[in-house]
């Protein structure tokens, strides 16, 4: 059980609703009537499929494998060790994947920072992508929490609205797509948590001497609240399950703050036009009060802004003499480095800002050894050995 190392803030009683008595939408079994009805096809979670509970107790569908990588554009541009982690995690539990090239961003960065789009657009692109996956033969896995928070809204807008199905269908028509929707829209770090037990059994490094805090990522526990994974045995279901149950089946302490409800600051509109609010923000709401409250040796989320805008704020920060320097993860990053994947070639912690080595050094990570080994496979690069690093060359 996650420890208290402060009272949880008067925010949390947003999450105290009777999961019995509030059941939310049935969304699935709204998406299975509309096929019923003919009016599109639904892409079924393939099996094996592992179950779990969302906020109010409806049993939700995370697929093992054969899976379809909706990527990330913060997470390919910004963090790729993100993805790769990802990937990597995949590959040493044997399990099938597809990551596309004909994928296309969710767009869901023009709808939340912009609001010029409008929603047949919108909706068009989400069932372009899963039309793209329906016809891989592979299910979507959305690595990004913003995609996934945007296609939940989606799916919202098109259940209850015909003119708008119809709209969309016109389009997919044009480009010859299937009308198609996922019976589950599932977020990598559902899959990672329906997967932490078999990772947890993988590890190699002994991670009980780590404490950790977590950051919830807004779009995955906040929009349609009710498609998140919760469970009684964290937090009492009073928060999403997702990452701390995670760290916990790694043997990680996860350490409360106050401020747990917060934004990490991204906020859309503010890391476009008040980006020092947003940094301050990340510093002052965020980093601090987990550095003052719990004092861990790192915190971790499960989403591109997220990761981005806790890692990079401090640097700014540090010319400002404020408490800073907490490294930031993604829980697919721990994740493959409790398996033993390597900090550059595959988790890619160089492109974080804040100084992590200290983390990997707790963790039993030799990370001037691995460094060298990185800086050999970057030679090789410079002088045509070799055209780029394979995943052999990343799993040796």
């Amino acid at each position: 059980m996650p420890i208290n190392v402060h009272v949880v803030s008067r925010s949390s009683r947003k999450f105290e609703r009777d999961p019995e008595t509030v059941k939310g939408e049935e969304l699935r079994e709204q998406v299975l009537e509309l096929e019923a009805r003919g009016e599109w096809i639904v892409h079924k979670v393939p099996e094996p499929w592992i179950t779990v509970k969302n906020k109010y107790g409806r049993d939700k569908k995370i697929p093992a494998g054969h899976t379809w990588h909706h990527k990330s554009c913060g997470q390919c541009g910004h963090i790729p060790g993100y993805s790769t982690s990802i990937f990597w995690l995949h590959r040493k539990l044997g399990l099938d994947y597809h990551d596309p090239r004909d994928q296309t961003s969710c767009t869901a960065w023009n709808y939340y920072a912009s609001a010029t789009s409008n929603a047949a657009a919108q909706a068009a692109v989400a069932l372009r992508n899963f039309a793209s996956a329906y016809q891989s033969g592979y299910y979507p896995l959305i690595h990004c929490a913003t995609s996934y928070g945007h296609y939940k809204e989606v799916r919202a807008q098109l259940l209850h609205s015909r003119k708008l199905r119809d709209e969309v269908r016109r389009i997919l028509d044009a480009m010859k797509r299937p009308f198609v929707f996922p019976e589950e829209i599932v977020h990598y770090s559902e899959w990672v948590h329906a997967m932490r037990h078999r990772i947890a059994e993988r590890r190699v490094l002994d991670l009980s001497k780590i404490v950790a805090t977590v950051h919830p990522a807004c779009h995955y526990h906040k929009l349609v609240a009710e498609d998140a994974i919760y469970d009684p045995d964290v937090y009492g279901g009073q928060r999403t399950a997702t990452v701390s149950a995670t760290l916990q089946a790694l043997g990680v302490t996860v350490a409360d703050y106050s401020t747990w409800f917060d934004c990490c600051g991204f906020g859309f509109r503010h890391i476009l036009v008040q980006r020092d609010f947003t940094r301050s923000f990340a510093v002052q709401r965020k980093i601090e009060v987990m550095k003052e409250e719990a004092n861990p040796d790192v915190t971790v989320t499960h989403d591109t802004g997220c990761v981005t805008t806790l890692d990079q704020s401090q640097f700014a920060a540090r010319a400002h003499s404020r408490n800073v320097g907490l490294p930031v993860l993604s829980e697919a990053q721990l994740c493959a480095l409790a398996m033993g994947a390597h900090p550059y070639r595959v988790c890619q912690l160089h492109w974080h800002n804040t100084d992590n080595r200290a983390l990997l050094a707790k963790m039993g990570i030799d990370h001037e050894a691995r460094w060298r080994e990185f800086e050999a496979d970057v030679e090789r690069l410079k002088n045509g050995e070799i055209e780029y690093l394979s995943w052999e060359d990343a799993d040796a």
